[in-house]
């Protein structure tokens, strides 16, 4: 619960919930402040992404503040703005209450009923890195917590499922002092498997963090510096490639034992935009985003200088693939699909 409290003093706050709704459609909910910006400081997205991703209904509302402070008693801090908040409480349980119905056409209230950590004996990806003063940081609150909601979207063709019921949200943050050049981030979850990658370029270094939950336990791992880092075009342990024509992303990080290598791709067609937190304010379209991607995952284990073995494999649907700023080419462009 510490990481995911508001950082007082941050250039840019960004909280992120992404709920996987009874239909199979999906909801990207964002809470991001650049307190200093003079252009589009505050910034509640919503974006409701059915099959068809050009059938979304998203509202980008740039409200004058969002207050975020440390709760008392047994919350641990809040988010206001005008038109609704979020409360977090000390036993990891999430209030959503959002009215937007009148100006933007959406409400949206929840409460979530559990919470599954980053990994069983580690609550955030950057492990011991969290309590150092880097330009960017990385949390995920939870990976998997039902949640029962109820959301109104008015004019639009709601599947009943989706107006009331549980659905499955994963919930992280950033916060930071300086802001990426590039990044990508990857997401799915499937019962008790899941894999998570965020990192990209940031003051001339490339880095990553990543969490994949293996059907197999015992192949269930996790990768940041300096095993996944590259700095002065140096990455001993790290290689990416990705390709917005394709919209392909691949990384492979490994130690001295293990090896994993994930693959995501998701169609030409699906992926939406969002705005992004820069130094002047959110800028729009400034990346991209997918929901339906497919995303594979290989492990391999090596002996003592021996060749390496595949060993296990999972391979996910639906999945999450975003590329931002640097690595997205239509950054800054009017189109809402690509």
């Amino acid at each position: 619960m510490q990481h995911y409290k508001p950082h007082s003093g941050s250039t840019f706050e960004g909280y992120y919930s992404k709920f996987r709704m009874p239909s199979g459609a999906h909801l990207a909910l964002i809470i991001c402040s650049v307190p200093g910006a003079k252009e589009r400081p505050h910034n509640i997205t919503f974006t409701y992404v059915p099959e068809d991703v050009t059938k979304c209904f998203q509202r980008e509302v740039f409200v004058d503040k969002i207050d975020m402070f440390n709760g008392e008693g047994d919350v641990a801090f809040e988010q206001h703005w005008k038109g609704g908040y979020v409360k977090v409480y000390n036993d990891n349980k999430t209030e959503y209450r959002i009215d937007h119905l009148e100006d933007e056409g959406f409400s949206f209230t929840g409460t979530t009923t559990s919470h599954t950590p980053w990994m069983p004996d580690m609550d955030t990806p950057e492990g011991a890195l969290v309590y150092l003063p880097l330009p960017l940081h990385w949390h995920v609150h939870s990976v998997a917590s039902d949640c029962e909601f109820e959301m109104k979207i008015n004019n639009y063709d709601l599947p009943e499922e989706d107006k009331k019921g549980v659905a499955s949200v994963h919930q992280e943050k950033n916060w930071a002092n300086s802001f990426p050049s590039a990044h990508h981030w990857v997401q799915a979850r499937d019962g008790d498997r899941g894999i998570c990658i965020a990192g990209g370029e940031i003051l001339g270094m490339e880095a990553y963090l990543l969490g994949y939950h293996a059907s197999d336990p015992k192949y269930t791992m996790t990768f940041r510096p300096p095993y996944a880092v590259k700095a002065a075009g140096i990455a001993p342990f790290m290689s990416v490639n990705h390709s917005w024509d394709t919209r392909t992303f691949e990384l492979s990080l490994q130690s001295f034992t293990q090896k994993i290598v994930v693959t995501a791709r998701a169609p030409i067609g699906q992926f939406f935009t969002l705005s992004s937190p820069f130094p002047d304010g959110h800028r729009l379209n400034f990346l991209a985003e997918s929901f339906r991607a497919t995303i594979n995952v290989k492990v391999y284990h090596a002996g003592v200088l021996g060749p390496w073995e595949f060993v296990h494999e999972d391979n996910f649907e639906n999945g999450s693939l975003e590329f931002g700023a640097g690595y997205y080419p239509p950054a800054g462009k009017e189109e809402r699909f690509y």
